[in-house]
């Protein structure tokens, strides 16, 4: 009950925040729509899907362009800093950093299965930097896979303070890895981007900071979205990965693949149902329901819900228990056997090394 208590108490000190922010108009938060691809600079682009804020449901509408010269799908116009700081603001941290600290806590099986990933590339490396590491979960479960294994997080959240302050990582550097690669040129055996590089303004940026982060010999880690998963046209807006606003670029594994190749590095593994989580049923129905549902209290809704909205919120997520726990059962005991085959995997993976 404190803690509920709390959370109001929270969300009504933000509200004027908020209330400060939008009634200076959202335009601020989206930059010039482009007229070329960002990864290959063609003109033939076409709209691939239109949503909201599936999650905060905070306002706003967001496109994916998709181009038909090399399959890349964006972010079109895509968030400018101003954008980016608004709907990342309470997401991983501050009202949110609970509720992800739970989401992202839980998962040391897949963790675990991430790190082991790289034994029979490099059975025992010696330093680690995992990029994107938030609270550093990834690096606390890594440890028990490469006891022998110094694991550094980067990010641009203060989560990785926590990660520090908490023991998960053994050095924690806050900012953008672009400006950070020049001091960590050459040191790491291995370097990790989970579900990291959806979120860069630039991925290619991001890539040749990799390239100097990482020692000659050693090795590139890479998961993100597979935008060809025939789950991301089958479910449509309702598809977790897409998670507008906060992804803004998804590479097929082709597009990537090439994209190291050219920077150097020798692609040595792909792997897709190893990187697959099965949650897309799950995650769909939740989000169908959550967004058919009244809204839960939030600083940036003009007043708090009222007790009838509240009360028809619990009624018509408690009717979609069945649907979750179906959905469930069909993403962990029917898709994720045979995910890869289908062409329903929702992630790859790559590990490249650097000559």
């Amino acid at each position: 009950m404190s803690d509920a208590r709390d959370r109001k108490a929270r969300i009504a000190a933000l509200r004027p925040v908020y209330r400060a922010d939008l009634a200076a108009g959202g335009d601020r938060f989206l930059a010039p729509r482009r007229t070329t691809c960002p990864w290959c600079a063609s003109t033939r682009l076409s709209r691939r899907l239109c949503t909201t804020d599936l999650l905060q449901h905070k306002p706003g509408r967001f496109t994916l362009d998709a181009c038909a010269g090399c399959g890349h799908i964006f972010q079109n116009p895509q968030l400018t800093p101003e954008g980016l700081e608004f709907y990342y603001r309470d997401f991983y941290d501050g009202l949110g950093e609970q509720r992800m600290s739970g989401t992202f806590g839980g998962r040391d099986a897949m963790y675990r299965g991430r790190a082991e990933a790289m034994l029979s590339h490099d059975p025992a490396p010696k330093t680690w930097l995992d990029v994107g590491t938030g609270h550093g979960h990834f690096c606390a479960a890594a440890r028990g896979v490469l006891p022998g294994t110094a694991f550094d997080g980067l990010d641009f959240t203060d989560g990785v303070e926590v990660a520090a302050r908490e023991g998960r990582v053994d050095h924690a550097y806050r900012g953008a890895f672009p400006d950070l690669a020049p001091e960590l040129a050459a040191r790491y055996d291995v370097v990790s981007m989970f579900h990291y590089l959806e979120h860069s303004t630039d991925p290619d940026r991001e890539l040749r900071a990799a390239r100097e982060a990482v020692r000659p010999g050693g090795h590139l880690l890479i998961e993100v979205p597979d935008p060809e998963s025939r789950y991301a046209r089958l479910l449509g807006r309702w598809w977790l990965p897409w998670l507008q606003p906060q992804h803004l670029h998804f590479m097929p594994a082709g597009n990537l693949r090439r994209r190291l190749t050219d920077l150097g590095f020798t692609v040595v593994a792909e792997q897709h149902a190893e990187a697959h989580d099965p949650v897309d049923l799950l995650a769909a129905v939740w989000l169908a329901l959550d967004h058919a549902a009244p809204r839960d209290d939030a600083p940036w809704l003009p007043e708090p819900p009222g007790a009838l909205r509240r009360a028809l919120r619990t009624a018509l997520l408690l009717t979609g228990v069945p649907a979750l726990v179906t959905a469930t059962l069909l993403d962990r005991l029917a898709v994720r056997p045979l995910s890869h085959r289908l062409r329903l995997s929702n992630a790859y993976r790559l590990i490249a090394r650097r000559p």
